[in-house]
């Protein structure tokens, strides 16, 4: 493992923000949802996570999740991606949502 400082975690923007709608990505090479999330001040960004099989569509409106915003977008496939879903993976490989126990502000900072 490598070490880093602090200046260079507190690079990092990892915010908070609420799902507002997930669509299907049916285009993506493994399956996945396209999230539209409300970084508060940051505005409302796109991102793709491959959370299928542990997350359905309607769970997911209105979680608040954790995501890398400082990131370039990336191009997957026609789609942009705005910021990076953050998470772990289970036993089984499959990604577990990083989120906050309890709600707070949209664009929030992880500290």
């Amino acid at each position: 493992m490598k070490e880093i400082t602090w200046d260079d975690f507190e690079k990092i923007e990892l915010r908070i923000g609420t799902i507002l709608e997930v669509f299907d990505f049916p285009e993506a090479k493994k399956p996945a949802y396209k999230l539209k999330v409300d970084f508060g001040e940051f505005g409302i960004k796109m991102s793709s996570a491959q959370i299928t099989k542990l997350y359905n569509k309607e769970e997911l409106t209105g979680k608040q999740i954790i995501g890398v915003i400082n990131f370039p977008k990336k191009q997957i496939g026609k789609f942009m991606s705005e910021f990076l879903v953050t998470g772990f993976a289970d036993e089984n490989g499959d990604i577990v949502l990083s989120t906050s126990n309890g709600k707070v502000p949209n664009g929030s900072k992880m500290i």
